[in-house]
């Protein structure tokens, strides 16, 4: 028997070597990759994950609800001007006695697939104590996808601008002004029931789109219904109410429910000639989209991670927070969906257009505060490019 060769062992070693270099390969060769601009492969961004450390998410079992309201109220009743971002989100069940006050920069929704899945036996409340009683300031804010039961029977949402009131049932009426009857100037309400009148009062003008309305007490200015069921009929100057019976296209706002435990995207289909609540029969019409075909935005992620998130066919969620960016958003991709939570705020720093839309179908842009930089940007948004041909009728952009 011949002894072994010197050599053998440096060949298993070297077969070893290969063996594990194979193995290298093979796992590299299973992380999802993506082009980059100079043709080199990157790891793909991934998506779904957790909602950040602003969403906050509630159940009936949650203890002491109404102490965590209060505290984010305390800190949003007169930031105006403040860099924090919250969700209240609730889910499907009946809370009781709370009363839920909404600051700056703050969105409460129910995170069922009905306003009805998820109930306050209360109340849901703008007031303007912080500016003397003047609600003229009282932006940047929303309430969705919650059926309340006013303690006093009438819910009190006394804002100005850019604080939407969506998908709301309220088992009662609805006062839009603020407490005395001080200043508002103007808000809006969408694919909402309100089964008690609605007081407007001291408002001077409010845009109802897609709604039902057991009654309308009265006009300042103007009061513009399109859509609503139980609107004033049209008399434009005096009383001051423009009312169409349909609204001609629209598409509701995509929200976050869950279905189980898994969250996910609901986003409703295009109407035309729409009356009252999308949601009347029950489950409306429309798509839900799993968390983990989005990617989940969060305070510091730069323009060219989400920029290449949409490339490799992520939506994007925007968690609730400020977003500074230095490069273009680019959304070229037909039905894409940008979500924004908590009005989640983007800000381009260096005068670029914040977010651009190509000439596709079905981007939907919705829940997003986009805010001038410190450089002047020439647009902050824009849909398609200049000279942009195409016929997108049948499933248009929304914003």
């Amino acid at each position: 028997m011949l002894p072994p060769s010197p050599t053998a062992p440096r060949t298993r070693l070297r077969t070893r070597a290969l063996g594990f270099a194979a193995l290298a390969v093979a796992m590299l060769m299973s992380v999802p990759t993506a082009q980059t601009a100079f043709g080199e492969e990157a790891k793909a961004v991934p998506g779904g994950g957790d909602l950040g450390p602003n969403v906050h998410v509630f159940d009936p079992s949650t203890p002491d609800i109404q102490g965590k309201v209060d505290e984010i109220f305390k800190k949003q009743e007169s930031a105006q001007f403040g860099l924090d971002r919250h969700a209240l989100m609730f889910k499907p069940g009946t809370y009781d006695n709370i009363n839920a006050q909404i600051g700056f920069y703050t969105q409460i929704a129910g995170l069922g697939l009905n306003p009805n899945d998820t109930t306050f036996n209360g109340d849901v409340t703008v007031d303007a104590g912080w500016f003397n009683g003047n609600a003229t300031q009282n932006f940047w804010r929303s309430a969705e996808n919650l059926t309340l039961n006013p303690v006093s029977g009438t819910n009190r949402w006394a804002v100005s601008q850019a604080a939407p009131f969506r998908r709301m049932h309220v088992k009662g009426g609805l006062n839009l002004a603020p407490d005395g009857y001080g200043w508002a100037s103007g808000g809006y309400i969408a694919d909402s029931k309100i089964d008690g009148e609605v007081g407007p009062y001291s408002q001077q003008q409010w845009y109802t789109r897609d709604s039902s309305v057991g009654g309308w007490v009265n006009g300042v200015w103007n009061m513009t219904f399109s859509g609503v069921e139980g609107a004033p009929a049209n008399s434009f100057p005096e009383p001051p109410y423009t009312t169409l019976e349909t609204t001609p296209i629209s598409r509701e706002k995509p929200f976050l429910h869950l279905d189980g435990d898994d969250y996910k995207v609901f986003v409703p289909e295009k109407r035309e000639n729409a009356r009252g609540v999308s949601w009347a029969d029950g489950t409306p019409a429309g798509e839900s989209i799993p968390l983990d075909r989005f990617y989940v935005v969060k305070e510091g992620a730069d323009a060219a991670t989400i920029n290449a998130a949409v490339e490799q066919g992520l939506h994007l969620l925007f968690t609730p927070g400020v977003y500074h960016i230095d490069e273009t958003i680019n959304i070229n991709r037909a039905d894409t969906v940008a979500l924004g939570l908590g009005l989640a705020t983007i800000i381009p720093d260096n005068g670029v257009t914040a977010i651009k839309v190509g000439d596709v179908d079905g981007v939907k842009l919705a829940g997003l505060l986009v805010d001038a930089g410190p450089v002047n940007s020439e647009t902050l948004i824009e849909v398609g490019p200049e000279n942009a041909s195409a016929d997108h009728s049948a499933n248009p952009t929304s914003l």
